[in-house]
């Protein structure tokens, strides 16, 4: 593939994964694969601009109300939209609602920039994503169909079995890791049609299962630190980005 030297602005949109928890830096903000892939297309283009209006926790309502107008009118030449999982996996949603309301938002912004990309988003192999798969399929399913009337582009995260690897998520267990931000940078830089930099597929090397007390051990300290603050969340109507302005709010000048 020939590198693709077109896109001159780059506006993400979306919830956790696009602000990049948990690809924590030394000073405890989050970096992500948005901005890697900003770094990465910034390093080609001089007076490349780059915006990142995502908000942790947000739901795809939100990310509509509060993200999407913004956004078309910033006229970037690649936008990147990612949303309905935070819905999916709560107790109680409308999938049928969730699809709505992302048509509704691929709608706006299809016709404000060059390029569109819609992701099947990635899930950690485990009880969870068993329990909520029907749902996650269903959304999956219709990001395919969004992107096929629409001329958006997919990566498929979902789909890449490295990316069910419990190794490369954080202790949270809801987010990847710096290494797993690393491959989906790479996954929609191939997917944009730039010449790829590694296999981001490939497997992890086999490792040694851990003992019996090193995994209740580590699920003690999953459920008192991360698990029992989102129930908390769940019951009281909060959200882990009430309050939070976007990461990047404005279409400025990526600095490296």
């Amino acid at each position: 593939m020939q590198m693709n030297a077109s896109h001159t602005s780059f506006v993400a949109l979306g919830d956790s994964f696009t602000e990049g928890m948990s690809d924590a830096l030394p000073d405890g903000s989050y970096r992500g694969w948005a901005d890697l892939l900003a770094g990465r297309l910034a390093a080609h283009t001089p007076g490349f601009r780059y915006a990142n209006l995502a908000v942790r926790g947000k739901l795809i309502q939100q990310i509509v109300d509060e993200q999407v107008e913004t956004a078309a009118s910033m006229e970037a030449d690649l936008v990147t939209l990612v949303g309905g999982l935070n819905d999916v996996l709560r107790p109680k949603c409308d999938v049928v609602k969730v699809c709505a309301l992302l048509e509704e938002a691929v709608e706006r912004l299809a016709p404000s920039c060059r390029q569109l990309v819609l992701m099947r988003s990635p899930a950690r192999r485990g009880p969870v994503a068993t329990r909520f798969l029907p749902r996650m399929e269903h959304l999956f399913g219709f990001v395919d169909d969004l992107a096929a009337r629409h001329g958006a582009l997919v990566v498929d995260l979902y789909g890449a079995q490295v990316l069910g690897d419990p190794r490369l998520w954080a202790e949270d267990r809801l987010h990847l890791d710096g290494e797993g931000h690393r491959r989906v940078t790479e996954a929609v830089w191939q997917t944009l049609g730039h010449t790829p930099q590694f296999d981001w597929t490939k497997a992890l090397p086999d490792s040694v299962p851990l003992s019996w007390p090193a995994r209740r051990a580590a699920d003690l300290r999953f459920t008192r630190r991360h698990l029992v603050p989102w129930i908390g969340r769940r019951l009281t109507g909060r959200s882990s980005g009430d309050g939070l302005p976007p990461k990047r709010a404005e279409l400025v000048p990526y600095e490296f």
